[in-house]
C-alpha cells in the first residue's frame, strides 16, 4: 500500500504533541484541558480523513475525547491508544483491505446483475455493466501495483500502464482493449457493433481475469 507522506507526517506531529498535553501535579497527570482540545480535535479530523466519520475508530476516539475534555486521565490515555491503532491500521494496510473488498463486492455485484440481464436477453445493458466492473477491477490492479491515476484517468491508459509495469503479458493487453472497446460501443448505443455471444464472452473473460488477478 502507498502510504501518503502528508498523512504520515500528521500521525508523527500528533504523537510527538502528546508530552504537552498533558501534566503532572503532586505526583498526579491530569489533562491540560486547553491543549488537549486543539490536539484531540487534530487528531479527530485526522481519523475522520483516513477513515470516515462512521468509522470505528472516529466514533470511539469521539466518545473518549468527551471525556476527556472534561477533565478524565483515563480518556485522554484511552484517546492516545485509540490514535496509535489507527496509525497501526493506516501503516499495515488495512484500510487498504477495507477498500479493496468493498471494491471486489461491488464488482461481484455488478457481473451478477449483467448475469440476470443476460438470462432475461438484455444483451445491451448487461455489456455496459461488464465493461464497469472490468474498469473498476483495472483500477483495484492499479492500486495493488502502486500505479497511480485521477478521476479522469481512462481505463484504456491504465490498461497500457499495467502492461508497461509487466502485470500482465501483451496478449492480454490487446484482450482488454478489445473487451473495452464492446463496453465503448454499449455506452454510446452502437448495439449493432457486437452480439448476445461477443457480450457472454466477454462476461466470462472479465471474470477469469479478475479472478486471476485480483483474488
Amino acid at each position: 500500500m502507498k502510504i501518503d507522506k502528508l498523512i504520515e507526517t500528521r500521525f508523527r506531529t500528533l504523537f510527538e504533541q502528546i508530552p504537552y498535553v498533558l501534566g503532572e501535579e503532586n505526583n498526579e497527570e491530569f489533562v491540560k484541558i486547553r491543549e488537549f482540545t486543539s490536539w484531540g480535535m487534530s487528531a479527530l479530523s485526522l481519523i475522520g480523513r483516513v477513515f470516515g466519520e462512521d468509522s470505528l475508530q472516529y466514533s470511539r476516539f469521539n466518545d473518549e475525547y468527551q471525556n476527556a475534555i472534561d477533565g478524565e486521565f483515563i480518556s485522554s490515555q484511552i484517546c492516545i491508544g485509540i490514535l496509535e491503532s489507527a496509525h497501526n491500521d493506516y501503516t499495515s494496510g488495512y484500510l487498504f483491505n477495507v477498500r479493496t473488498l468493498v471494491k471486489a463486492e461491488l464488482g461481484d455485484d455488478v457481473l451478477g446483475q449483467a448475469l440476470s440481464l443476460l438470462e432475461s436477453g438484455q444483451k445491451d445493458i448487461a455489456c455496459f455493466l461488464v465493461g464497469v466492473a472490468l474498469e473498476l477491477a483495472i483500477k483495484d490492479l492499479c492500486d495493488r501495483k502502486g500505479i497511480t491515476y485521477n478521476d479522469k484517468s481512462k481505463a484504456d491508459q491504465l490498461n497500457i500502464e499495467l502492461r508497461k509495469a509487466d502485470v500482465y503479458n501483451e496478449s492480454l493487453r490487446k484482450q482488454i482493449t478489445a473487451w473495452l472497446a464492446l463496453r465503448n460501443h454499449a455506452a454510446h448505443g452502437e448495439w449493432d457493433q457486437y452480439s448476445f455471444a461477443d457480450v457472454e464472452s466477454l462476461k466470462l473473460g472479465v471474470q477469469r481475469f479478475i479472478g486471476e488477478y485480483l483474488s
